[in-house]
C-alpha cells in the first residue's frame, strides 16, 4: 500500500528513535527540569538566530495553536484565522474553548489570507465597537492547507496590518519546515523578522514521534504560558523525551532534510499528475501537499490498486489530497503514477 494521505501516517527518523533510546537511560529530572529541555532554548536561539525568544515543548499541533493562542487574547477578542485552516475546520473547537476568543475568518487566494480581509474585519468590529468581538491576533497556516506556501514579504505585508489594528500575529507552523525548505530562506526570514510574535513548530508531520514546539519571540508574552499549558494538560511529567525529539530534529538539520524530501517527493507527484488526462492541479505544489481535481473513476481504481489518500470535499466533491512525508520514496510515486497511467490507457482503448 502507497500511504499518500497524510505526512501524518509516516513513521519515526531512525535518528530520532536513537535519540529516545539515550533519553531512556537512567533518571532525570521531571516536568521540563531535565537537562535536555533546559538546552532546547539555546538550540531554537540558534536557528532562528535570535537570543530574546522562550520555547515550551508540547504534544501536538493543536493544543500548540490553542495554548500559544491563549497567551495573545482574551474571552471577548477575537482570532482571525483562514476558513480552511486547522484552527478553524480541524481542531474540535479547542481554540474556542480555551481562549473563549471567537473566531473570525478571512479569504485570499491560493489558500493565503490577503491584508484587505484583515482590514475589513477589523473596521467593522471598530465600527461596531462593543458589539463586535475585537480582533485580538492573526493566525497564519505556514505552509498552507492547499500546500502553498507565504513568502517573507507576504508575511511582512500582513504584519503591518496587524501592527496598523494592534493584533498579535501567530503562525500555524506544523509545516513550519516544509515552508523554509521551499523558500531556501532562514527560519527568522518567515517569523521574527516579518514581525511574527508566535510560532507552533512542527516536529510531528516532519520526523518526530509526538512533538510540537510553542515559540514566543517576544519572552512577554509567554509570562503565563506555563500555567497555560498545564491547565490544558500539555505539561509532560517526562518531558525529557518530548525534548529529546525537539533537539534531535534541529541537530546536523535533520528538520530541513526531511521537510525537503518530502517536498521533492510532492513536485514529482505533481509533475506525474500533471500528464494524467483524468487529473488536474489545483494549486501551485510549494511544499509537501498536492491538490487534485480528479475522476471519480480513476479514483476508485488508484484505491482499488492499495494507495490510500484522502478525497477533500470542503473543496469539491471531487477534489483529492495527496500528502508526501520524509519517507516517501521516489518508488512509491512512481508506482501511484504508473497506476494513474494504467488507467487512463485502459479507458483510451
Amino acid at each position: 500500500m502507497t500511504f499518500l494521505a497524510s505526512d501524518n501516517t509516516a513513521g519515526v527518523s531512525a535518528e530520532i528513535w536513537q535519540r529516545l533510546q539515550q533519553a531512556s537511560r537512567g533518571s532525570a529530572k521531571a516536568y521540563g527540569q531535565d537537562a535536555v529541555t533546559e538546552s532546547l532554548t539555546r538550540a531554537f536561539q540558534e536557528l532562528f538566530q535570535k537570543q530574546d525568544l522562550a520555547v515550551f515543548p508540547v504534544f501536538n499541533g493543536s493544543a500548540a495553536n490553542s495554548s500559544a493562542l491563549s497567551c495573545l487574547v482574551r474571552p471577548y477578542e477575537a482570532i482571525i484565522a483562514h476558513p480552511w485552516s486547522h484552527v478553524m475546520q480541524d481542531e474540535c473547537g479547542m481554540p474556542e474553548f480555551f481562549t473563549g476568543a471567537k473566531v473570525l475568518t478571512a479569504t485570499g487566494e491560493k489558500g493565503k489570507i490577503k491584508p484587505e480581509a484583515v482590514h475589513a474585519l477589523c473596521r467593522l468590529a471598530e465600527a461596531n465597537r462593543t458589539h463586535h468581538s475585537r480582533p485580538r491576533a492573526l493566525t497564519l497556516t505556514q505552509s498552507t492547507e492547499v500546500g502553498t506556501v507565504y513568502t517573507p514579504q507576504e508575511i511582512e505585508a500582513l504584519s503591518k496590518v496587524c501592527r496598523t489594528w494592534g493584533l498579535f500575529l501567530h503562525i500555524d507552523g506544523a509545516r513550519f519546515a516544509n515552508a523554509v525548505a521551499s523558500l531556501g530562506c532562514d527560519p527568522g526570514d518567515i517569523s521574527w523578522r516579518v514581525g511574527v510574535d508566535a510560532l507552533s513548530f512542527g516536529g510531528t508531520k516532519n520526523g518526530a514521534m509526538l512533538a510540537e514546539a510553542v515559540i514566543f519571540f517576544n519572552p512577554a508574552l509567554a509570562q503565563d504560558f506555563e500555567y497555560i499549558r498545564k491547565r490544558q494538560g500539555q505539561l509532560a511529567s517526562k518531558q525529557r523525551f518530548i525534548s529529546a525529539q525537539l533537539a534531535c530534529l534541529l541537530e546536523d538539520d535533520l528538520w530541513l532534510r526531511n521537510a525537503a524530501h518530502a517536498n521533492a517527493a510532492a513536485q514529482r507527484l505533481a509533475f506525474g499528475l500533471a500528464g494524467v488526462p483524468e487529473a488536474k492541479l489545483l494549486y501551485p505544489t510549494e511544499a509537501n501537499a498536492v491538490f487534485v481535481q480528479m475522476a471519480k473513476a480513476l479514483a476508485t481504481h488508484l484505491t482499488q490498486c492499495g494507495h490510500f489518500f484522502y478525497q477533500w470535499p470542503l473543496l469539491g466533491p471531487d477534489v483529492y489530497r495527496f500528502v508526501t512525508s520524509f519517507e516517501t520514496t521516489a518508488e512509491d510515486i512512481d508506482a501511484f503514477l504508473h497506476d494513474c497511467h494504467m488507467h487512463s490507457e485502459k479507458r483510451a482503448s
